[in-house]
């Protein structure tokens, strides 16, 4: 059982995915993913970045890591090690999430959750979207900028998302059909967002949830 939250910038996703696994007793990876990468290759979690895969700088920062510390996953050459493709951190991120999802009772934050455990697990896959102007406002916030000043972070942040999911894919990050739900934060609100998700998961894995009180 696995709930996978997609999101777009701005619109909770990563705090309804927090208070999701709350209300369930669930275990939230979220920026886990990279720390687990971080473990493999021997590294202190602090030296990858705790970023979304799809964030400007991630893929570059994670494969200069994995290079140094699992050379056998890339190429040897006889001076310098060339950085590989993104398609190659794309195959080291899907092992990890396909670990992740094995394990159970797991909401998962991003990393293209939905197309990378496609038909392979007992998953509940979310979509959290809201309105410009609130995501606008709560990006704002976070970075500590104007709402003017956030929307290209927004922008850039969003496109990158879709772009990844469609190279890697082939998949449309918009099409609602790729998801079981699509929840409009800025209409639900987070706590009623959190509440329609962990509903209709009670509902999905009765018996389950209930064992778990």
């Amino acid at each position: 059982m696995i709930i996978t939250v997609s999101r777009q910038f701005g619109a909770g996703g990563s705090e309804v995915a927090r208070r999701v696994a709350q209300e369930l007793g669930w275990r939230l990876v979220d920026n886990e993913l990279v720390d687990r990468v971080a473990e493999r290759a021997g590294l202190p979690p602090d030296e990858v970045a705790q970023r979304d895969e799809s964030a400007p700088g991630f893929v570059e920062r994670l494969v200069r890591v994995l290079t140094r510390s699992v050379p056998e996953l890339f190429p040897k050459p006889a001076e310098k090690v060339p950085e590989p493709e993104e398609a190659t951190l794309v195959r080291v991120t899907e092992t990890v999430v396909a670990e992740l999802a094995a394990e159970g009772r797991v909401v998962l934050v991003g990393r293209a959750g939905p197309a990378v455990l496609r038909g392979k697990y007992d998953a509940l896959h979310i979509k959290i979207v809201a309105p410009i102007g609130d995501r606008l406002r709560t990006a704002a916030e976070r970075l500590g900028v104007a709402p003017r000043d956030a929307e290209k972070v927004l922008q850039e942040t969003d496109a990158n998302r879709a772009r990844y999911l469609k190279q890697h894919y082939g998949r449309d990050w918009n099409d609602s059909t790729n998801y079981d739900m699509v929840l409009n934060s800025g209409t639900l609100g987070l706590p009623g967002t959190t509440a329609v998700v962990v509903a209709e998961a009670r509902r999905r894995w009765a018996l389950t949830v209930r064992s778990e009180r």
